[in-house]
């Protein structure tokens, strides 16, 4: 970054591994970063190299280095920075290895597992997220009882759950208690929703694949590093790249 250059405080924060953009203008909002001393909870606040901002106290500064992180995150993790809860966070699992700032692309509830992406890279985390990146995630979805019937054609043509549309790109029974699905959105905890909707207890509730990426022989509570060749084919695959770009706070 020029001596000179300004950019607004979120995209200093996100370039620092703090977060997505959009998850540092909620952090910015909430009154935890500071400049030169003072609080500020405006996140268009421009700020250049030469200011000291500091994040619940510390200072935080850009990366010198991009880090793309795919984890076989278990059941029993939450996927935030921290949990006043106590409970088990994801990115922990990570910091043995890794001293730098990593946070979760998108989100997976606790009792969920499967494969989540870390990074400290907020342009990269922005794009990924972005609704209409349209990226696949697939799931693998196993019952208690018997799947209720055309319960995967219902979810194909969408269900509406408590004034909340959910629709799958693909469902199919894989066999009476277990189901393949694929969503482009995702919408928070939206199969636990739709399959509770219809009577359907989920005993278990895995992501097999993000994009071009599967988890194929990472075992539970391990992770690797994704190739650059992997990094670009994940961008690669957000539809209406332009409009995302344009879209970034």
């Amino acid at each position: 970054m020029a001596e000179k250059e300004q950019v607004r405080l979120q995209v200093f924060l996100a370039h620092c591994g703090v977060a997505s953009r959009r998850a540092c203008e909620k952090i910015i909002a909430e009154g935890r970063v500071s400049v030169n001393g003072n609080t500020v909870t405006e996140p268009g606040t421009k700020v250049c190299p030469k200011d000291n901002v500091c994040l619940d106290g510390k200072i935080v500064s850009p990366e010198k280095r991009k880090i793309y992180v795919l984890l076989n995150k278990p059941s029993g993790f939450v996927c935030t920075q921290s949990d006043e809860k106590g409970r088990a966070v994801a990115v922990d699992i990570l910091k043995q290895k890794y001293s730098e700032r990593l946070y979760n692309v998108g989100r997976l509830d606790m009792f969920s597992r499967g494969a989540i992406i870390f990074t400290n890279d907020g342009d990269f985390a922005a794009k990924l997220s972005h609704p209409s990146s349209e990226i696949e995630k697939e799931y693998l979805v196993e019952t208690s009882y018997p799947l209720p019937e055309g319960l995967a054609a219902r979810f194909m043509r969408g269900i509406r759950v408590e004034g909340v549309f959910y629709k799958a790109k693909s469902a199919e029974n894989v066999n009476t208690h277990k189901m393949r699905i694929v969503l482009v959105e995702g919408k928070n905890r939206e199969i636990r929703r739709v399959f509770s909707d219809a009577g359907a207890s989920v005993r278990s509730l895995q992501r097999v694949r993000i994009g071009n990426l599967r988890l194929e022989k990472l075992e539970e509570g391990k992770f690797r590093e994704l190739s650059e060749k992997e990094v670009k084919g994940l961008l690669s695959l957000c539809k209406n790249q332009e409009s995302v770009i344009k879209a970034l706070p």
